[in-house]
């Protein structure tokens, strides 16, 4: 009865890759209305890694940027990422240059 109180529940999927090849995601069941910023501080995989949650935090919803004050929607799939260590470019002129002398 609890959950009748709180009005509808909506399933969403919090995911986030703290390096490559390795992905957490937390399922979490949220009253309806709820934004992307309830569900990533909810999931607590920012915490776990030591994030704080602002403005300079991309996140998206489906592979799509969107800011953190989103409503959600039945099962969305929230997404934290990790900020860029290297500019691709520059990774890229890396990889060619190590090519070349090899």
């Amino acid at each position: 009865m609890a959950h009748a109180e709180q009005g509808p529940l909506i399933d969403v999927l919090v995911c986030f890759s703290p390096q490559p090849r390795e992905v957490e995601e937390v399922a979490l069941q949220l009253p309806a209305g709820s934004t992307v910023a309830q569900a990533v501080e909810a999931s607590g995989v920012l915490a776990k890694h030591g994030l704080a949650l602002d403005e300079h935090l991309a996140v998206g919803v489906w592979m799509k940027l969107k800011p953190l004050d989103t409503v959600l929607r039945q099962d969305d799939r929230v997404e934290v990422y990790r900020p860029l260590k290297v500019d691709p470019k520059e990774a890229r002129r890396q990889r060619y240059r190590k090519q070349k002398a090899g």
